[in-house]
């Protein structure tokens, strides 16, 4: 563990003004960013003695190994920066709000010629109005059911859509009227757009007038005796009023709030928030929150507000105010505890809606009892969260700190990556790497190896493998210590990350450029033998190894002569075999996908110089490769874009099995 000495500033570097800092530990990677009215004042907390500090203080502190700021003019801007920061960098210790942007929307893409009502999940797009969020998806879907029947605006995807084009019939919703089939030009685009807004002014709550103009069709048609007409603008005003029922009105003077309630205790916390449009609850959602950093329930909140509304850019609040929808920030946000900085806060979203915005503590009245309604759900949903997870961050800990004493490490194995190969006698030879984080599994993280020299060069044991895929990994790693973003050094495609620290001169995700604390392989002497060996190789001496044979659960230490036993009921077991469970799931994974592409491989891939489109040229020509394998040379090279040397290789190249059909065979 560092001092917290060794990189404390002196006094006088820390400007005494607002600004956001961040500590990165000695791999330069970004652990903890945090925002302050005066830097100095709360830099200076964190370099105190250390045993005054939290206990996750004290782990940040001692895990970082340097600290920088930015000075900014105002406290929103720190606020607006902090948050920026969080979501760059993911930083491990700061508060984590988890399942975000996992509640789907109903979304009307209307920025397209023909707009799109769909489900969406995730970051918002310009040019496409948002209703939500809903509990679940299927909701959306019985909503949209029932209103197709008044809106028949277009929900199929490009492709269904441009298939119906090109034949010039449409599909199944055209036909029983749950579409108004723009795809075959039964409607203009000017009308189908004026269709769509329509949908979305009765989402945003504007729903009597297309009640009232139902009605009056309704009884035009009874007034001229078409019943059959009257029958169906009846059940079309039955199926407006369903789908209004399924928001109950809740405030009667049509607040547009926020409301959200926060219960947990010195390790967790459960949040909840209903969305209340119009006076109606038009969505909920809930996180459950591991207190990572020392916080209050002030800061809580006010982090919280920070995940909530920091999406709502500049670029989505003009789009708003171009079609006059302001309101993905409400007027009022209510909240249980104020924040610490409760104006530069309200000045914050006053900023994002465009208009003023109230944070405040409900005292009573209606919207009191919605708030406590709002925390008897926050309740319920940690009472869930704990049954599901008792004890979480304690077990973790406990785990990661029985691996150090068993192993022998100086501090406890923080990021643990665990390897895994996996094939078929040989064939479609391919690797995982998973990593776990405090215990808990970092997915954005994992990464795929395809062994190389599994295929034509004759196929490759566990340990060769093993000792590959170290290789490139820790050769990749070494690489990126020196020059960040640097693809130079021969490594495949799929070694590459979907995600990992900042390069801050690029601006480019960094490759492989953070080690783990612990390596562990799925395997007995053998395989960790061989990690040894590709580690030794490049020079590495400071990353812990192992690895976890199955039959008796065994660590392996490299060159020991007897395992390290751990007990059945040990935590720190439980969690190296969670670890090497998921390493082995992600490598079968990775092995079938490969497998799957490789059996429908076509034989024509392995001949030098035949590209895609010679390819599809011949199979379309000769009609199967069944034909196209009895067919001379001569008749090959008749087909157009063939010579004689290219027709020569494709039958020499049927002339032998692929790899993929030896194996089928």
């Amino acid at each position: 563990m560092a001092d917290p000495a060794t990189y404390r500033p002196s006094p006088g570097e820390i400007p005494d003004s607002p600004g956001v800092y961040r500590f990165r530990d000695e791999h330069g990677r970004v652990i903890y960013v945090g925002k302050a009215k005066s830097l100095r004042s709360r830099l200076n907390s964190y370099f105190q003695d250390v045993a005054g500090l939290h206990q996750r203080t004290q782990q940040m502190v001692t895990t970082a190994a340097s600290v920088q700021w930015t000075v900014v003019g105002t406290e929103v801007e720190a606020l607006a920066l902090e948050y920026s920061w969080i979501k760059e960098f993911d930083p491990r210790f700061n508060i984590k709000y988890r399942d975000d942007k996992s509640y789907p929307y109903l979304a009307v893409t209307m920025s397209e010629e023909f707009p799109r009502v769909q489900v969406m999940r995730g970051a918002k797009r310009p040019g496409t109005r948002y209703f939500g969020p809903y509990g679940h998806a299927w909701a959306i879907r019985e909503t949209v059911d029932l209103l197709l029947r008044v809106f028949p605006v277009r929900t199929c995807s490009a492709g269904v859509f441009k298939r119906a084009h090109q034949q010039g019939r449409p599909c199944l919703l055209g036909y029983i009227d749950k579409c108004s089939a723009p795809c075959v030009g039964r409607i203009s685009p000017d009308d189908h757009k004026a269709l769509a807004q329509d949908f979305c002014d009765f989402m945003a709550g504007d729903t009597a007038k297309f009640t009232r103009r139902l009605t009056a069709r309704m009884k035009e048609a009874a007034a001229d005796l078409d019943f059959e007409r009257a029958a169906r603008l009846r059940d079309d005003i039955a199926a407006l009023e369903r789908a209004t029922e399924r928001n109950a009105v809740v405030l009667p003077d049509g607040t547009d709030a926020d409301i959200f309630a926060l219960v947990g205790d010195e390790l967790e916390a459960a949040v909840q928030v209903f969305h209340v449009r119009d006076g109606r609850i038009r969505g909920q959602r809930g996180w459950v929150v591991e207190k990572v950093e020392d916080a209050t329930d002030a800061d809580l909140v006010e982090h919280l507000l920070q995940q909530v509304y920091g999406g709502e850019d500049e670029a989505a609040r003009l789009e708003g105010e171009r079609r006059g929808d302001t309101r993905a920030v409400p007027r009022e946000v209510l909240v249980p505890v104020l924040p610490p900085d409760v104006e530069q806060v309200q000045a914050w979203l006053t900023g994002l809606r465009g208009s003023r915005v109230e944070v405040r503590v409900p005292q009573r009245g209606d919207k009191k009892d919605l708030a406590e309604t709002v925390r008897r759900n926050a309740e319920h949903a940690l009472a869930l969260h704990r049954t599901r997870r008792a004890g979480d961050l304690t077990t973790r800990s406990q785990a990661l700190r029985e691996i150090q004493e068993a192993l022998e490490l100086p501090t406890a194995p923080l990021r643990i990556e665990c390897y895994d190969v996996s094939h078929n006698q040989g064939t479609f030879q391919s690797a995982s790497m998973v990593v776990f984080e405090d215990g808990l599994a970092r997915k954005s993280e994992y990464r795929h190896f395809s062994v190389r020299g599994a295929e034509g060069q004759g196929a490759r044991d566990d340990t060769e493998a093993m000792h590959e895929v170290i290789t490139r990994r820790f050769r990749r790693y070494l690489a990126e210590r020196t020059a960040s973003g640097d693809l130079e050094m021969g490594a495949d495609e799929d070694d590459a990350p979907r995600s990992g620290p900042i390069d801050e001169t690029t601006g480019k995700p960094v490759r492989f450029a953070y080690p783990p604390n612990l390596v562990v392989v799925d395997g007995g002497p053998p395989q960790v033998a061989a990690a040894a060996a590709a580690l030794a190789e490049l020079g590495i001496d400071d990353v812990a190894l192992c690895g976890l044979a199955k039959r008796l659960e065994e660590v392996w230490l490299p060159g020991e002569e007897y395992p390290v036993i751990l007990q059945r009921s040990s935590e720190g077991l439980y969690l190296l075999q969670r670890v090497r469970d998921e390493a082995h799931r992600f490598a079968i994974t990775a092995h079938r996908k490969r497998r799957s592409k490789g059996m429908t491989v076509s034989a024509l891939d392995s001949v030098p110089g035949l590209g895609p489109a010679r390819s599809a040229a011949l199979l379309k020509h000769f009609g199967s490769l069944k034909r196209l394998r009895a067919a001379s040379a001569e008749e090959i090279a008749s087909v157009p874009g063939m010579g004689e040397r290219t027709a020569a290789a494709v039958v020499a190249a049927l002339a032998t099995p692929s790899p993929a059909e030896a194996t089928l065979s």
